[in-house]
């Protein structure tokens, strides 16, 4: 599939509109593994955005509601009309999204999971248009109408740095892990759901860098033994800095159960020489 297939379209209702069109995820982060060939994809409108002034005093949340009016252009007509060029580009091969509309594979397009946004800005400054700080990500909506507020350009910064901090063994890491989470799943120690991709990059973002040392064999076990040691692991963060890591009842955190159980499973893995 190609990524500008849709945008460059002139016929799509969005035509009008400000969109920027970019890879997220495993397979632009270069920590696919086999069973993730999927490629996923965020359509984003920039002419309107979602935003969190939680940092903001009261004064320069006055300023922002000030100086911002509210946007003419809804998120879920927006959706609707990328789902009506999607369908016009591809036709049956796209189904209904929870967060993503999916594209199923045709010859040597992949699969794709594609996600409609707004520009999302969790702003750290406001005091007039010309003099605003904000970290800049995504917000899209789930089909039971949870909005969710992300940050794929940081996640996917971090990772590249963290890889070349490394010496390039942090990626790596991570398939080795996601394959140790594939045979988990496969022996019945944990679900497919307890450990999506996104989370195990964020564990391994936490460990320290000079863990990641040794050969492939010497740098998991290095790992798995941190780890086990960190009986505190509440001020782990995602990858991109934004979140916090394990945190309950959210939708852009790991529950902490299931990281748990993930790092346990995995060291039994280990310690039964099944990896």
């Amino acid at each position: 599939m190609r990524l500008s297939s849709v945008q460059e379209s002139a016929n799509t209702r969005y035509a009008d509109r400000k969109i920027e069109v970019f890879l997220q995820g495993s397979y632009v982060n270069d920590t696919n593994i086999h069973s993730e060939s999927d490629v996923d994809i965020v359509i984003c409108c920039t002419d309107e955005f979602y935003h969190d002034l939680a940092a903001l005093s009261p004064d320069q949340k006055s300023a922002f509601q000030s100086h911002f009016t509210d946007g003419t252009y809804g998120y879920n007509a927006f959706k609707a009309d990328v789902q009506a060029a999607l369908v016009a580009a591809f036709g049956t091969s796209v189904q209904p999204p929870n967060k993503a509309f999916k594209i199923a594979a045709n010859g040597a397009r992949r699969n794709a999971d594609v996600v409609a946004a707004f520009q999302h800005r969790r702003y750290l400054d406001f005091k007039g248009g010309g003099s605003q700080q904000f970290f800049e990500g995504i917000s899209f909506f789930t089909h039971d109408n949870k909005r969710i507020d992300n940050f794929p350009a940081y996640h996917s910064q971090n990772l590249t740095a963290k890889h070349q901090a490394t010496g390039n063994r942090f990626k790596p890491a991570i398939r080795i892990f996601k394959n140790m989470r594939s045979k988990l799943i496969e022996q019945g120690l944990i679900d497919n759901e307890d450990a999506p991709s996104y989370f195990i990059e964020g564990l391994l973002y936490n460990v320290p860098n000079d863990v990641f040392a040794g050969n492939l064999s010497e740098m998991v076990f290095g790992i798995l033994v941190w780890l086990h040691q960190i009986t505190d692991k509440t001020k782990f963060v995602c990858a991109n800095e934004r979140y916090y890591l394990l945190r309950k009842n959210s939708a852009v955190c790991w529950p902490e159960a299931n990281g748990e159980k993930f790092i346990n499973a995995a060291i039994e893995l280990w310690n039964t020489g099944s990896e």
